[in-house]
């Protein structure tokens, strides 16, 4: 019980580890990497290509299908007691979430949604990914079929060139053999491949995550027929579960406000012992601070009188010099001759 939403991830590790122990074991003398380097059609390298892709996507897959199930049984727990009203998601990134969130609006709306329906909705994007695993793994059995087809035609080609060369001209005759051979390699290592990699490891990797999809959606629609169905619909119990929601929210709210005030309290306390510490002063310290004002009161009468006096130093100078600049000599008269 405690293992099952892990049971896609090792299934599909066991699986790898198995099939590649089995894949080196009986291949592993057989020149297959050697042949990969000389390939020249590269339809092998597609094949590859297009396994790593399944392969990683199998993987992926896994992972995701692993989370959800942690997720599930999460949700299990919180809704066992509350029900669907006291279900609160914490991730809306995660596909069983979103599904009891919907479920949770559908209710609040006094709305009766189709729950498989909806679930299936949910998890259409992992059946995406299976089906599509599935798909790379016939299609690798289709490109191992084109291999084994052009190698033939490689084949049947250098042996043409043979047959035409035969008792004249020797190099030309076993130029011909290698491409035939090199034909025959292609054919039988494209088959090889194609079958194995897409026909057998592949499908199983989608058999195993389309297990994983069918395992989280049995359990998703369990948890809702079990702990949720009797939201759906007026009763005591969801009454009784609503006011028993309402009331746990109240609750947090009160002892947030009850913190709150202990926080204000606190502060309030502070501010006291700071006006107390104040009052405390000694009197020679009222008394400097008491001369200390008087000083600058002082001070600031003494700048305003000289202010003031600079004002009138520079009003008179001021004038002084518009009087010279009015100022103007008396007119002379000629001597008289």
């Amino acid at each position: 019980m405690r293992h099952r939403p892990y049971r896609t991830l090792l299934l599909w590790i066991i699986w790898m580890l198995a099939a590649t122990g089995v894949y080196f074991g009986f291949y592993q003398d057989a020149g297959l990497w050697n042949f990969l380097a000389h390939d020249k059609t590269r339809i092998t390298w597609i094949i590859l290509a297009f396994f790593v892709f399944g392969l990683a996507s199998s993987l992926a897959l896994s992972i995701a299908l692993t989370k959800e199930s942690l997720a599930a049984r999460q949700i299990e727990e919180d809704v066992r007691d509350k029900g669907l009203i006291g279900f609160e998601t914490t991730s809306e990134s995660r596909a069983v979430a979103r599904y009891f969130q919907s479920l949770k609006l559908a209710m609040d709306s006094n709305s009766k949604p189709d729950a498989e329906a909806l679930l299936n909705v949910e998890l259409a994007v992992f059946q995406r990914m299976s089906r599509s695993i599935e798909v790379a793994g016939n299609l690798l059995i289709t490109l191992g079929l084109i291999g084994t087809v052009m190698g033939l035609t490689l084949t049947l080609t250098g042996l043409t060139s043979s047959l035409e060369a035969l008792g004249h001209d020797q190099e030309q005759l076993l130029e011909g053999l290698r491409k035939a051979m090199a034909g025959m390699g292609t054919a039988f290592y494209t088959t090889l491949l194609g079958a194995i990699l897409g026909g057998v490891l592949l499908r199983v990797f989608a058999q195993i995550t389309e297990q994983g999809v069918e395992g989280l959606f049995d359990r998703t629609m369990r948890i809702c027929l079990v702990y949720c169905s009797a939201d759906f619909k007026p009763s005591l119990e969801r009454d009784i579960r609503f006011l028993d929601a309402e009331m746990a929210s109240l609750g947090e709210r009160v002892k947030f406000l009850q913190s709150a005030f202990s926080a204000s309290r606190r502060s309030m306390e502070e501010f006291r012992e700071e006006v107390v510490n104040l009052r405390g002063l000694s009197q020679e310290e009222r008394t400097s601070l008491l001369e200390t004002i008087e000083m600058n009161r002082q001070a600031y009468m003494l700048m305003r009188q000289e202010t003031r006096l600079m004002k009138n130093l520079n009003r008179t100078f001021w004038q002084r010099c518009k009087d010279v600049l009015r100022f103007k000599p008396p007119r002379t008269r000629p001597p008289e001759e």
